[in-house]
């Protein structure tokens, strides 16, 4: 936990606006949902996709790394990885078992029509949702090991979605439904404040002298 007299220091550094922003934000914010992301090759969507966890209130996005790496376009993500704590795997097994020792049920994206809607899936404990390459989908290990499969439903000629766009329409529906139930979605006290010192931090231009010039005071 940050030392309470050097986060005050630092809030003397941070607009009262900025701050009552990090409350109302907070509120909203939950790792009852996560996301995973297996191999995203463009820039572009696996940017999208922090900006989207964000909007949503997500604050924990799972990147696995097998074939790609370093698939965050700053530009896109308009500053979103800076709210989110992104975590980085080598492989799917490897995410997929942390997150189930964390007590997330895998919810595989796909396109099969037996697969599972929103309104389907279940949501009495915390969820993880995989999302895969835009062409090839899933790999079958994250299929194989997921505890229930997801599929949009879609009417019309095109039969797949941007994998962005899939992940914005996943998150506004779960989210909505989360919303209105009895769950206990919200951050604890305790992680709300350990957020909400990661954020001043990063707010704070010079944060490394500023601290070092508070130590040195003391």
């Amino acid at each position: 936990m940050e030392d309470p007299k050097l986060l005050n220091y630092l809030e003397t550094f941070v607009s009262a606006k900025r701050l009552q922003r990090f409350e109302e934000v907070l509120h909203w914010r939950t790792r009852y949902l996560t996301v995973v992301m297996e191999d995203v090759y463009h820039q572009h969507n696996a940017s999208a996709v922090i900006r989207s966890a964000d909007i949503f209130g997500i604050q924990d996005v799972h990147l696995v790394e097998d074939r790609f790496s370093d698939r965050l376009d700053k530009k896109i993500a308009l500053g979103a990885q800076k709210w989110t704590n992104i975590h980085k795997h080598s492989s799917t097994e490897e995410c997929i078992k942390s997150l189930r020792g964390q007590g997330f049920s895998i919810i595989a994206t796909t396109s099969k029509p037996e697969a599972k809607t929103i309104e389907q899936i279940p949501i009495d404990q915390k969820m993880a949702f995989v999302f895969g390459t835009e062409k090839e989908g899933l790999s079958e290990d994250a299929l194989a090991k997921a505890d229930e499969l997801l599929h949009i439903p879609m009417v019309g000629f095109t039969e797949s979605l941007n994998v962005s766009v899939a992940v914005a329409i996943v998150l506004h529906q779960i989210t909505k439904k989360l919303h209105s139930s009895g769950q206990n979605w919200q951050l604890s006290k305790e992680e709300k404040a350990v957020i909400r010192a990661d954020w001043i931090k990063k707010s704070i231009k010079n944060i490394d002298k500023i601290v070092a010039r508070f130590q040195e005071g003391m």
